[in-house]
């Protein structure tokens, strides 16, 4: 098997591939995968606020998987236009619309299945325009020194409305016998070898994988942090999705994915574990202090850059109540408090250390 990276790849075959989906390392790595994102399933189940991890984590999914595409921003940078506290870069912007484009995705799941149109609306926001399947040619995929063709997707839009078709017929097949993780896996693949937008494709497909977990009901919320493994392997990423368009090489594409879930999975379960911790701390800190110990605490931890107005609003307190919590806080060591221009903000920096440089396993 041998594509022309040149020409457009029209004869894409659909799926599932004709191969054995059930040698003995993919069957492991399922298992092992399966039984981390389970895990860290019910490991979420146990924070008294879910919000916290669906706040946090999608951020960190935007800003990895944009930095997968070379749009590059800091955490720091990025939760803090999240929190309305900095005016975000152009890259940060674009990180946020990712953020805003699972939200859309997640919202529109829970009405309608997961298809085409979820795709094009995702897209639509990743993007910031309007998206429908692109009908120009030229479109290829290439080195970002050299500008060598790398791949050529499939073009003309009917071709590629016949490819989307079938991709959606599988994704919804009933009968399949096909583990969800795998079947997550031959999806991506397929999505990102039809390359159905002008921009957007990869930043959709990741989007995505993380709505087809939750669309199938292996994830509650999406908590799953896949695009920090994938920019943790970037090349071999892109190696094994090469692998399967010019070699067939479907064991070690699916394999590598199941490796992302188990990794990820292990990684929000240490997380989850961490968090909790700081939280009783927080909350046996504030007891005893006249402080609703347990709703500040919770408050801190979804709102780690918390300004005094969020504190008044979320509270019910005056301004100068707020000033004298604050200077608690900060005295309790549970916050550093910082003036950035008009705004006077608190921030949980023993929540941001863990999040931030929780590693994730190798």
């Amino acid at each position: 098997m041998c594509v022309d990276p040149g020409k457009p790849y029209q004869d894409l075959p659909p799926l599932p591939p004709a191969i054995n989906l059930l040698s003995p390392r993919i069957v492991r790595q399922t298992i092992a995968a399966s039984r981390a994102l389970a895990t860290a399933n019910a490991a979420a189940k146990r924070l008294p606020n879910p919000s916290i991890l669906i706040h946090a984590i999608p951020l960190l999914e935007a800003r990895a998987s944009s930095e997968i595409e070379n749009i590059v921003t800091t955490n720091d940078e990025l939760f803090r236009a999240a929190s309305n506290i900095a005016t975000p870069t152009p890259a940060t912007r674009e990180a946020l619309n990712y953020r805003e484009a699972l939200y859309a995705g997640l919202q529109s799941i829970q009405s309608r299945p997961l298809s085409i149109n979820t795709a094009k609306l995702v897209c639509s926001k990743v993007t910031g325009t309007t998206t429908d399947i692109r009908a120009d040619s030229g479109t290829y995929i290439g080195n970002p020194v050299t500008h060598e063709r790398i791949y050529t997707p499939p073009e003309g839009k009917q071709t590629l409305l016949g490819h989307l078709s079938r991709w959606e017929e599988f994704l919804h097949e009933a009968q399949s016998e096909i583990d969800p993780l795998i079947k997550m896996a031959l999806l991506h693949y397929q999505f990102e070898a039809i390359h159905p937008f002008r921009d957007g494709n990869g930043r959709t497909g990741r989007i995505l994988n993380v709505l087809y977990l939750v669309h199938s009901g292996l994830l509650e919320h999406p908590i799953t942090y896949l695009s920090g493994y994938i920019v943790e392997h970037k090349n071999e990423y892109y190696r094994r999705l090469n692998g399967v368009t010019q070699d067939g090489d479907w064991g070690s594409w699916v394999k590598f994915m199941l490796e992302a879930v188990e990794q990820t999975s292990r990684w929000t379960d240490a997380l989850v574990i961490r968090i909790y911790g700081l939280m009783e701390q927080s909350v046996q800190s504030l007891d005893g202090t006249g402080f609703p110990a347990r709703d500040l605490a919770y408050l801190l931890f979804t709102q780690p850059y918390l300004r005094y107005a969020d504190l008044m609003e979320t509270m019910g307190i005056s301004r100068p109540t707020a000033a004298k919590w604050a200077t608690a806080l900060v005295e309790m060591g549970l916050v550093v408090r910082e003036k950035v221009g008009r705004h006077v903000i608190l921030i949980n920096h023993k929540y941001l250390e863990e999040l931030f440089n929780t590693p994730l396993p190798q």
